[in-house]
Parts: C-alpha cells; structure tokens; sequence
C-alpha cells in the first residue's frame, strides 16, 4: 500500500497513456488499415506514387479481357493474364516517368485533338487495333460507330464503360509520348565531321591476310584457370554482370498426365451418346448450351465461320442432320445439329432509333410508342428527324440514328442483328434488347451467302481420374524421399529427367516452356537456396516438384554467380597467353606475314573487302578486336599479335580501298539522325527508369 501511494502519480499517467494508445490504435484497426500493413495493397509505387491494387487490379481485367475478344473469345489463359499485367504496368511506368517530364515542358493533348484520334481520318493505332474487323484484319470504323453508338448510353460503372475509358486514357498516353519524342528526335544534330566518318567507316575497304592460332589448337585439360584469372576478367567486364531484376534457378521434374488412348475412348462414347440424344431434341439450343463445354452463339454463320473440323460437313447435309464427332487438333470432340439453312445478305447498313423503357414508363409503354413511331416512318416520315426527336442513343442520333454497315457477329446487340438481316431492304422493324427497345431501319442489304444455324456441343479430352492417380502417384513416390542433398540422385534411381529453368523472373508463368502455377514461381521467390519445393505442384494435366538451386540478387551479380558462365571466355584468355607467346616468338626477325605463317606452319589466309562497320572475317566469327586493329595498320607491316573471339591473330594489310566522297552528304547526315532517333526514346525512357525509384510488389498479387 505504500508502494502505491508513493507512486499512484506515475502509476495513474501510464494506465492513461495507454488507454490513450489502446483507443487510436483500435481506431486504426476498426476504421483504417494498421500503419504497419500500410503498403500491403500496394502494387509498388514509383517515384514515390503508390499503386492501388485494386485499381491496378481493374485494369488487368479490363486489359485481359480486350485480349481475349482480339483472340477470338474463349478461355483467358494464364499467359493472356501475364501479358495484361506486363502491359499495365508499362502504362503505369510510362505515364509516371514522363508525367514530370511533359509537364515541366508543359506538353498536353485537346479535346479537338483527341476527337481526331479517336474518329478522325487517321485515328490512333489503339483505337485501329482495337475495333479491327476479325475476317478482314482491317481497321472496322462502322465497328467503333456501333460501340461508341451503345457505350454512351452505358452508366460508368458498366464494364465496356471501363474499357473504353481506360483505351482513351492509352491513347492520351501515346499521344504524349508521341510528342515528348518529337521533341527529344528534334534536338539531334549530325555534324558534317561525324557524317565523313560515319560513310568511312561504312565504305572504305580494307585487304589483308592473317595467320589465326585457333584455341582449340590446346586441349582445354592442358590449361588452368587460376582464381586471378576471373578475378582479372570480371574485373575488366564488371558493367555487364548486373541483373536488372531478381531471379531464380531452379531444377524441376514433370510428372506427365496427359489423356491416354483410353481416357480419348471414354470422352468419344460420351459424345456419342450427346449425339444421339442432340438428334432427338426438340430444344436444341437449350440442349447444347446445357451440355457443351462451350458455349457457341445460336446465330447464322457462313461457311468458314464454324471450326475447320465441322465446316465442311455442316454445309453438305440437310436441315435437321446431326454430324459428328469430329475432333479437333486440340483435342476436342465437337458434334453439331443443323437447325436452319437459307440464302442471306453479307452485311446490312441500317439505322435505329433507341427508346429507354424506363424513362418510358415501362416495357408496354414503351413498345406501343415504338410502334407509332415505325408506323409514322411507314408513312413517309423522315427517319432521321424521329432519330434526332426520340432516340436515347446520344452518339447515333447526331447522325439521323445511322449504325453504319455491320457483318454478323459485330452487332453487341443480337437482336438488332436479327432484325436486320431477317427483314429485307426498306423493312422497319422493331426489336427488344439488353439496351431497350429498338426501331431499325434497313437501308440496305450488301452481297448473299448461304447461311446456316447449327446448335453446336464440344467436348474437351481431359485425362481421366486413373490417368492422374498414376501420374501424382509417381510424383508423390519421387517427392516423399527428397531432401535438400538427394534430388539429382533420386531422380536417377527413379529414371527421372531432370529439367533446369535459369533466370526466372517473380511473373514467370512458365519454366522452359511448360506452365506452372504462379503459386511455385512465389515459393521459389520466398525459398533458400537448396530447398525443395513444399508440395507438388499441379498444372494442368502435369505434376511438378522443383528445387531452389540459385538465387540472382537485382544490381551487381558477384564473380561466384558468373563463374560458370564466364568459364570457357576465361579459359580462352588463358590460352591466348600461350599462343601469344608463339605468335611473338614468330614475329621476331620475319619482315612479312608470311615469314611469320611459316614459322608457325600455318599458311595466311586471305580477306577482301572488309569493312570496319561490319567486322566479320568470312569463315571465322566477327572479330572486333582485328578488324579494329587493321584499320589503325599501316599496309605491309605485321600487327602485333591479336586475341580474338576465336584465337590468336597475327595481320599484315595488303591495302586500303578508300571510297569516293560522297555526292550528298547532307543524305547521309539525314540517314544517320533516322537511325538515332529510333532509339531516342527507349534511352530516354531507359535513363528515367534507372533514375527513378521503382517498387515492384506484383508479384506478390499475381
């Protein structure tokens, strides 16, 4: 009791204290993240500027999944989703590594300038990829009238919204990289001296014959590489060994279970049996979409349309034919039932109105006024002053409701494709879609195909449950008895292929060609050297363990980690020392090349017309080291010797060719500034790279 007396004071102040601490730190843990998890949903940051994941994040998606539409649809696979993630990140690196730069210079773009990007006669090579017509491989404008007819009428949370803001936001982007360029590629000056030089050097001829002691003269067994020789070769090349990003070696064995015959014979009989019942079907969409792995569109195709496998045969049989099985390179089953066939247009050019059932009072309200509305333009009334009068679609109506000319399959809404090609020429027509209820006028109808509907059933050829018992039972053997010292041996024992992976970056999704889950490429960044990997890993039809074997730190790799791949050039060095000494010895008292070749029992060899922008000497390798040397030789006199790439060299120039001046060497001047300034803005892009502080955290996301 007196203790507490005595110190009731302090005693009071520190329970205060941390009260004080205990209430803001559950504030910051009930309503923000705790400062210790701060960067945890950060992608990186550059320059300081943090990256949101979520944002980051939505524009993947939206990257991801406008390489999956230019690709024909389909799965997105996991090299799509590495591909949107590399490219999003560029975008993020571009536009903050030169936003400093272009607003200090004060570089922007306008609204009338981005108008002319986007739908002007020369628009941006984004929007020209991005609304491409699929059969032509052209740039499809009434493709991107017909998006941005639907887009405007969107709420900007929709997805295609999203899209088209962050394809706008790329094309700013390039525009402004555009013009930082220029501007970089207009400060470049040639002097006429470096021009003269630059056509000498391209131009002038020299002659000469050398003498080459190969290495491969010496067995490598009879030379020893001593510690000083790395150091010395390191040392003198030490700019070359840096390592722009962190990697990791690994070593790895793939336990295959890939469909065998049987696994292929069980999904035929289930095919079949789809094919018998596909044929007596009175639903026969609903059928296929329930029973199909994918799920094709139930519209009109034209022959060339469907896969290779099922085209032929779908349009040599009668209405109500099944076909199939067929199947396909990628081993997949396809059967398909021809629902229709008939003689239809090629494409239509049509114009709709677009009523909004919702500012209309609902679905009824609005088709009645759809149809007073068709019924005046079947009187004669303007189509396009209704279209200005009526239609919700804002981007269209400017333009009397026009949609250009569309193929099939390019219409977003189905509906108003079905509209357009089953009508005829001057037909209005009324349909109902995902956007509201549509008045289409048909203005015309351009060239006739055969078409035919076909309600279409695939299977894939996956491998059956025995096929990856067998398989994970083998990598479960294999990886029961590893530890850190034995891979290698135990892979012998079991007759294993061991596979190596070298310089694997944290966003690999493949090891040498064969895929992996991004969960092994994490573990290899978060393992010790030497560590076998802490599961199997599956991928596909594939089981896979792997061993961390290296680790490449970013910056300067030390001499140990370059000592293998530096070995043969090192040895090489050692055995230009020995060869040196011959070629010295053969030099002393000859006056010409071939005195010295004759000391040396090797008769000169001959080469014309080398030039010194291209230092190849034919049938050896590119020899920079010689040919520079030639160049600085005065003709009959042998150089001293020379270590090259491929041996040991002694020259002696027979003459030199020197060109004509050159007629216009203001051409040359010009050809010289085109040449640099295709590379002005990578070294300019690379130069703020290396001076800005960049974190990389995606890999911990993707």
């Amino acid at each position: 009791m007196n203790f507490l007396r005595n110190r009731a004071g302090v005693i009071i102040v520190v329970c205060i204290g941390f009260a004080i601490f205990a209430f803001l730190l559950g504030d910051v843990i009930s309503y923000g993240t705790p400062f210790w998890t701060r960067n945890q949903n950060q992608v990186g940051s550059i320059n300081g500027e943090a990256i949101d994941i979520n944002e980051f994040n939505a524009q993947v998606d939206q990257t991801s999944e406008m390489f999956r539409q230019q690709m024909g649809g389909g799965t997105l696979s996991p090299q799509m989703k590495s591909w949107a993630v590399e490219q999003v990140w560029g975008q993020y690196l571009n536009r903050e590594l030169l936003k400093k730069e272009i607003d200090r210079i004060g570089i922007s773009v306008g609204k009338i300038e981005l108008n002319e990007l986007v739908q002007g006669d020369n628009p941006s090579m984004q929007i020209q990829q991005a609304f491409r017509n699929p059969q032509t491989g052209q740039f499809d404008r009434d493709q991107l009238n017909n998006f941005l007819s639907q887009v405007r009428s969107l709420p900007q949370g929709h997805e295609a919204y999203g899209q088209w803001e962050t394809l706008l936001q790329n094309v700013i982007d390039e525009r402004l990289n555009s013009k930082y360029t220029s501007l970089l590629n207009n400060s470049i000056y040639v002097t006429t001296l470096e021009a003269t030089e630059e056509y000498n050097q391209r131009n002038k001829l020299a002659n000469f014959e050398y003498v080459l002691l190969d290495y491969n003269s010496i067995q490598d067994s009879a030379v020893t590489i001593t510690e000083q020789d790395y150091e010395e070769y390191y040392n003198e090349n030490k700019g070359v060994f840096k390592n722009a990003q962190e990697t990791r070696s690994l070593e790895y064995v793939v336990f295959d279970a890939s469909p065998t015959s049987q696994d292929t014979a069980r999904v035929r009989a289930t095919i079949e049996e789809l094919k018998t019942q596909l044929a007596e079907s009175t639903t026969d969409s609903l059928f296929a979409a329930v029973n199909s792995d994918t799920k094709y569109p139930y519209s009109y195709r034209k022959k060339g349309e469907f896969s290779p496998a099922l085209d032929s045969l779908l349009f040599s049989v009668p209405v109500g034919t099944t076909v199939g099985p067929v199947l396909s390179a990628n081993g997949v089953f396809e059967i398909a039932k021809v629902v229709d066939s008939r003689v239809g247009p090629d494409s239509v050019k049509a114009s709709h109105i677009l009523l909004n059932p919702a500012t209309e009072g609902g679905l009824d309200k609005a088709k009645a006024k759809a149809d007073s509305i068709a019924a005046l333009i079947r009187k004669g009334e303007s189509f396009a002053a209704l279209a200005v009068q009526f239609s919700m679609d804002e981007n269209s109506k400017i333009n009397g409701g026009e949609l250009g000319t569309f193929g099939r399959g390019q219409m977003p809404a189905q509906a108003i494709e079905n509209a357009a090609f089953d009508g005829k020429a001057g037909d209005v027509a009324i349909a109902t879609s995902q956007f509201g209820i549509h008045i289409i006028n048909i203005v015309d109808q351009i060239g006739s195909s055969r078409v035919i509907k076909a309600a279409i059933i695939d299977k894939q050829v996956n491998s059956g449950r025995e096929t990856m018992d067998a398989a994970y039972g083998k990598a479960t053997q294999f990886f029961s008895v590893l530890n850190k010292n034995n891979f290698q041996e135990t892979a012998t024992q079991q007759s294993i292929a061991i596979q190596k992976a070298d310089n694997v970056t944290a966003l690999e999704t493949s090891l040498t060609g064969t895929e992996v889950p991004r969960e092994l490429v994490r573990w290899a960044f978060e393992a010790e050297k030497g560590e076998i990997v802490d599961k199997i890993h599956e991928s596909n039809d594939k089981y896979i363990v792997a061993r961390l074997t290296d680790i490449q730190e970013e910056g300067q790799l030390p001499l140990e980690a370059v000592k293998k791949d530096i070995e043969s050039v090192v040895r090489n060095r050692a055995k230009a020392r020995t060869l040196i000494a011959q070629a010295t010895e053969a030099l002393k008292g000859a006056g010409n090349i071939a005195q010295v070749g004759e000391k040396l029992g090797k008769a000169p060899v001959l080469a014309e017309n080398i030039v010194f922008a291209n230092p190849i000497i034919p049938g050896v390798a590119q020899e920079n080291a010689v040919v520079g040397t030639v160049f600085g030789l005065q003709p009959k006199q042998p150089s001293k010797p020379v270590s090259g790439s491929q041996g040991v060299f002694v020259v002696e120039v027979s003459g030199f060719v020197n060109p004509a001046a050159p007629t216009d060497l203001n051409a040359q001047r010009r050809q010289i500034t085109q040449s640099l300034s295709q590379r002005t803005s990578s070294l300019a892009f690379r130069a703020l790279q290396d001076k800005a502080k960049i974190v990389d955290n995606r890999a911990r996301f993707f």
